[in-house]
């Protein structure tokens, strides 16, 4: 299959190039150079704008990039996609933007004949290079039928999220969650080693009673619990507690629109933005233990 993907940076570069493995015909755009030629190494074809990716005659095309103002540049753009595809060709977008962006960008596609899917993942840059993608997917079903075998080449698993911009809903949700659990695991790691228990103990405990969770159990936050987690090689790698802090502005935004209180998400938000305004924002998101560790 013809396909052009747009944005190839950690998590977009992986993705395209588990597209190329699997024998799909790439046609890419990024405004990295390297990233770029990267793609090229594996047998993608470069092009230089998005609108070129538009006029490669694809089947598909595929984006995964920062914010909704980048997508919407891309898509809605005087010479962006939306203004050189040809009627229907599938339009994923993967990026993790807001529902309501995510909803307004496919009305427009649908209204020129495009179809178009809200794609975003879970799984992080790990999951992109390996091919294990969970993908939550927004938008009609005979649409997500067509697209799910070149979601599948990307990743393991593939959910229809329902109605347009579910996706989103579902990847918010989420991660606000994620977010969430991650304080408080920190809060009852740090609370149990100050009163006298072993980090790895305490850990073992937490994974084997109510309190289990992916933030304790996979990516728990105290330095030397996990020997592959983040917290154990100085919170380098992972997911960024910066990436963390737009997501969990996505959700409390999303619940502004629908009057929805998230009382904890919100809490979250204020704890993340105050641990990036003190320079931390490039480490894991596990690092927010160390608002509450003064060896931290």
């Amino acid at each position: 299959m013809n396909i052009g993907f747009i944005g190839l940076g950690n998590m977009g570069g992986p993705m395209a190039l588990n597209l190329a493995r699997a024998g799909h015909r790439l046609h890419v755009f990024d405004l990295s150079q390297l990233a770029v030629a990267q793609l090229v190494e594996a047998g993608a074809r470069a092009v230089d704008s998005p609108a070129a990716v538009a006029r490669a005659g694809v089947d598909v095309i595929i984006t995964m990039l920062p914010a909704a103002q980048h997508v919407k540049t891309v898509y809605l753009g005087e010479d962006g996609l939306l203004a050189n595809v040809a009627k229907g060709v599938l339009l994923i977008d993967s990026s993790t933007i807001d529902p309501h962006s995510a909803r307004e960008v496919a009305a427009a596609a649908r209204k020129q004949g495009n179809p178009m899917l809200d794609a975003p993942v879970s799984g992080g840059t790990g999951g992109a290079a390996a091919g294990t993608l969970t993908f939550m997917v927004g938008g009609e079903a005979a649409d997500f039928d067509r697209a799910h075998p070149v979601l599948c080449a990307m990743g393991r698993n593939i959910v229809h999220c329902g109605d347009t911009g579910n996706g989103q809903v579902a990847k918010v949700a989420n991660n606000m969650l994620l977010g969430i659990s991650m304080i408080g695991v920190a809060e009852a790691m740090s609370l149990g080693v100050s009163l006298g228990m072993d980090a790895k103990v305490l850990a073992g405990i937490l994974n084997t009673s109510s309190g289990r969770c992916w933030s304790s159990e996979i990516n728990n936050p105290f330095p030397g619990v996990l020997e592959n987690a983040p917290a154990s090689r100085g919170y380098s790698g992972g997911f960024g507690s910066d990436l963390m802090l737009k997501d969990l502005g996505l959700a409390t935004e999303a619940a502004r629109q629908a009057r929805q209180p998230v009382i904890l998400g919100a809490l979250a938000q204020q704890l993340y933005q105050s641990f990036s305004l003190q320079g931390h924002g490039g480490l894991d998101f596990s690092a927010i233990i160390k608002l509450y560790r003064q060896d931290g």
